[in-house]
């Protein structure tokens, strides 16, 4: 190692010798050029001209520098076989540094690949505690084999005594580091604290930055929870006032209708019609009172479908005929969307219908409900209302727990509204 030290020490002073020869054969070359050729062309040849010599020595001073800097990268070149020297390496990691670039890690393991003769370089990053691999130079060359360490070199990056990271070379089969490159290899260890900090708020810094854009996306989705929760619930609360209390409404107007026609007729049975209209009444803001809350018909969550849906007819100023087969208890939400639909087909039908009868039907099973209204009404255009609120609601309701809604009817030939739910009954029921 150390004849080989002194062998690399020499080509550097080789390189010196190279480049002091390459400034004498300028200057020479610039005195003869400008000295000589120009007295020349002027004919002074016996003595050199002094305005001559004074143009040779200006222009040697300005361009000395830059053919000084020139000759040095050429002949280190040749002399190193092509590549920079070590020192020239450790030059361009300053400013490379100080360009503040995004690929620093792998520029470091370029630059020290190069510098050393190394086969391969590696950064490696502390991280969360871990020491993960940054980059590698060249691209591709992974980290070696567990167990395998021959040949590989590594010293540790500390700052204030805090561990950053590892610089690590993996040398050529049998040709280790020399002296030189081993100097350089720990003065790039020791320039690159700064950097592997920097690097390191860099990638904290981008890592709080997707950390706030996934709490912003959070914070957006969350409020949109907000307001899809919000009108649905208002949609809810106004199906359930169109499709249940406004039932109960059009009962009361219709029934207090009636009692201002027989007020002049039969005084006695308009009197006990409108008594029974205080208790309508009653019932109509009870039932506003638990829609409002978010509560269904308590006849509907205690004793079922059936039971709800006879005191609802029995208020209705449609005469109606409730046919039931194999009805058990199913889960709530296929109950409510059931009473519900069938009170808006039923409401329909008293308000629009002209209908003198109506026939609901409830027919259940092991894995589904079917819900049938049908009045012998003058019947309507379906296409021409397809978009009113009342079909709306009912389809609507009846799609959201999984079922669905048909609806047969024709100008003078009553409507039939069909509603089948699936729904797992109840066990015991």
């Amino acid at each position: 190692m150390r004849v080989r030290g002194r062998w690399l020490t020499g080509r550097e002073r080789f390189v010196g010798l190279l480049v002091l020869g390459g400034l004498v054969v300028f200057v020479v070359l610039v005195y003869v050029v400008i000295v000589l050729g120009g007295g020349l062309l002027i004919g002074r040849t016996s003595s050199p001209h002094v305005g001559l010599s004074v143009l040779a020595t200006a222009v040697v001073a300005l361009a000395f520098g830059r053919v000084q800097s020139r000759l040095e990268v050429v002949m280190s070149r040749v002399v190193h076989g092509g590549r920079q020297s070590p020192y020239d390496v450790l030059k361009r990691f300053s400013p490379a540094v100080a360009g503040g670039r995004d690929d620093l890690p792998v520029r470091m393991a370029e630059i020290l690949a190069e510098g050393t003769g190394a086969r391969s370089a590696q950064v490696w990053l502390m991280v969360d505690g871990r020491l993960r691999l940054a980059a590698t130079w060249p691209d591709g060359d992974g980290p070696p084999a567990a167990g395998d360490r021959s040949g590989r070199r590594e010293l540790a990056v500390r700052q204030a005594g805090e561990l950053l990271g590892v610089l690590a070379v993996q040398e050529h089969e049998n040709v280790p580091l020399t002296p030189v490159e081993e100097r350089l290899f720990a003065g790039l260890a020791d320039q690159a604290g700064l950097v592997f900090r920097g690097v390191r708020l860099r990638a904290e810094l981008v890592h709080r930055i997707a950390e706030l854009s996934r709490l912003a996306a959070e914070l957006r989705r969350s409020r949109q929870r907000l307001v899809d929760a919000q009108d649905a619930e208002r949609q809810r609360l106004e199906r359930d006032i169109h499709d249940g209390a406004q039932q109960h409404l059009v009962a009361l107007a219709v029934n207090l209708s009636l009692a201002r026609t027989l007020a002049g007729k039969a005084p006695e049975r308009a009197d006990r019609l409108v008594r029974a209209q205080c208790q309508a009444a009653i019932v109509t803001i009870e039932t506003i009172t638990n829609l409002s809350r978010g509560i269904y018909p308590s006849l509907l969550v205690d004793e079922g479908l059936e039971a709800a849906l006879r005191t609802a007819i029995a208020r209705s100023p449609l005469p109606v005929e409730l046919i039931v087969a194999d009805l058990g208890r199913y889960p709530a939400g296929v109950e409510a969307a059931a009473y519900f639909c069938a009170l808006e087909a039923l409401q329909n039908s008293a308000k629009h219908s002209s209908a003198k009868a109506a026939h609901l039907g409830l027919k259940g099973g092991p894995g589904v409900l079917e819900v049938t209204v049908e009045d012998d009404g003058s019947g309507f255009e379906l296409d021409a209302v397809r978009a009113g609120a009342g079909l709306v609601n009912m389809r609507d309701r009846v799609e959201s727990a999984g079922g669905t809604l048909t609806i047969a009817t024709a100008p003078s030939h009553g409507t039939l509204v069909a509603a089948r739910l699936p729904g797992v009954r109840r066990q015991g029921d």
